[in-house]
């Protein structure tokens, strides 16, 4: 029995998110598999990828064949790394505790790269947000002198015409009692 280790489609229309499974090869895609061994969500940046990796290595170890996406994910997390390793250590190129440790400076690193991309897309987000309320705290400054602008601008024409009319009675308290 030919078994595969590959995605299985859930979700709605354009929000698909994905079981990793093993299955036979033999299975319809979304159809019956062995063993759930994780889920793989797209939607969110970066991906969320929650993988059961002693399960995973399991199955590699026992001959299961990875499909092209499901290796993608696998070597993401570290799992094809840690086969590689372990199959080192059968070869006898170096023992366990080397691989161990090789593959805990591998495991650092690439925690490091992912946690630098999330700070990178947190500042992106927070800089944007600055850069709008600046550019609203701008227009609001814009709008308030504008509305002042134009209360000096109508109290001066208020004074204007009440200094007309206080001069028109003056005129016509002149004219009355001429």
């Amino acid at each position: 029995m030919p078994v595969k280790i590959r995605l299985a489609r859930h979700g709605r229309k354009r929000r698909a998110f994905y079981h990793i499974v093993v299955a036979d090869s033999r299975a319809p895609r979304d159809g019956r598999y062995i063993e759930r061994i994780g889920s793989y969500n797209p939607n969110t940046n970066p991906a969320t990828i929650d993988l059961n990796f002693d399960k995973a290595l399991t199955w590699l170890g026992n001959g299961a064949q990875p499909t092209d996406t499901a290796r993608a994910i696998l070597s993401y997390e570290g799992v094809m790394m840690k086969k590689h390793l372990l199959d080192g250590v059968k070869k006898g190129a170096f023992d366990e505790a080397t691989a161990e440790e090789k593959f805990q400076a591998w495991k650092q690193e690439k925690e490091a790269k992912i946690n630098a991309k999330k700070d990178g897309l947190s500042k992106a987000a927070a800089d944007e947000a600055q850069a709008r309320l600046e550019a609203e705290a701008k227009i609001s400054a814009d709008r308030a002198e504008a509305i002042a602008k134009k209360a000096a601008e109508a109290e001066a024409a208020a004074k204007a015409e009440e200094a007309g009319e206080e001069a028109a009675n003056e005129e016509g308290a002149e004219e009355t009692e001429a």
